[in-house]
């Protein structure tokens, strides 16, 4: 357990690399080696131009783990040993691409080390009750780049269920209490019914734009924008210490931007 000392850093940043971002989600473990190299890059010189950066990164699952998750359905329960064959298909697809993140990662120079939450969760009934923060947060005290990634993980109530990456990282800010949660997707954030991004978003004025949200292109087993949005706005309502922003990562110096300046006006903040 940390103690009480160790349990809050200070400036304390996650960005998630959505699955859509770095695979090609309308096919099959197809990763985008191009974007994933360049993004790596920008994490590296966002690390050299901020020193004291303390960051969190995770990743989506994409056409790895959701593909084989949607076939076995396995965020819904595991059972006989067909569905417990599945779920180590899918741990092994989620672990496939989170060595190639890491892999690309360490090509650019930065220091990433894989956590991967089927060793450090526990479900009951498709919701975390339990994570083990200590292997982030000693990875941050050495100067490394902790890498997490939507997985498969134990339940108390469904046998096993599948966790995203946002799930794991609002469980993991409880203890590690990040200032900003950063989500790079491929859109330049939340779309109005007129297609221009809005610029803020507060559970009060969630309703108006809640019918401009669509689903997931691909195949996703943890829902669309819409849904990212609700439990997002959840979040900033249970850590009113922490700011939402969700920007497009296909855009060449957004990541870097964004990591030195997360208040910088791109995309669409959540609070």
């Amino acid at each position: 357990m940390l103690s009480q000392s160790d349990s809050v850093m200070t400036d304390v940043l996650f960005l998630k690399l959505g699955g859509s971002l770095v695979t090609d989600k309308t096919g099959v473990e197809m990763v985008r080696a191009g974007v994933l190299a360049r993004l790596a890059q920008e994490i590296q010189q966002a690390r050299a131009a901020r020193p004291d950066l303390k960051l969190v990164l995770g990743h989506g699952s994409g056409s790895f783990g959701h593909v084989a998750a949607a076939r076995h359905g396995t965020r819904l329960g595991v059972k006989n040993p067909e569905q417990w064959a599945g779920f180590t298909e899918v741990s092994a697809a989620a672990l496939r691409l989170n060595r190639l993140v890491v892999e690309a990662l360490l090509a650019a120079g930065v220091p990433a080390i894989p956590i991967s939450p089927s060793a450090s969760v526990t479900c009951a009934d498709g919701r975390i009750t339990h994570i083990a923060p200590e292997p982030s947060h000693y990875a941050l005290a050495a100067g490394l780049l902790p890498v997490t990634h939507g997985d498969v993980a134990f339940d108390t109530v469904r046998g096993g269920t599948i966790v995203s990456t946002e799930e794991v990282m609002m469980a993991l800010a409880e203890t590690l209490r990040p200032s900003w949660l950063l989500l790079a997707g491929e859109t330049d954030g939340v779309y109005d019914l007129a297609g221009q991004v809005i610029p803020h978003i507060t559970s009060a004025t969630f309703p108006e734009i809640e019918a401009a949200l669509g689903g997931s292109r691909g195949t996703d087993v943890t829902g669309g924008m819409a849904s990212k949005v609700h439990s997002m706005l959840a979040l900033t309502a249970q850590h009113p210490y922490l700011t939402v922003r969700i920007f497009s990562g296909l855009r060449p110096g957004n990541v870097y931007e964004v990591l030195c300046r997360p208040e910088t006006a791109v995309g669409t903040t959540l609070t």
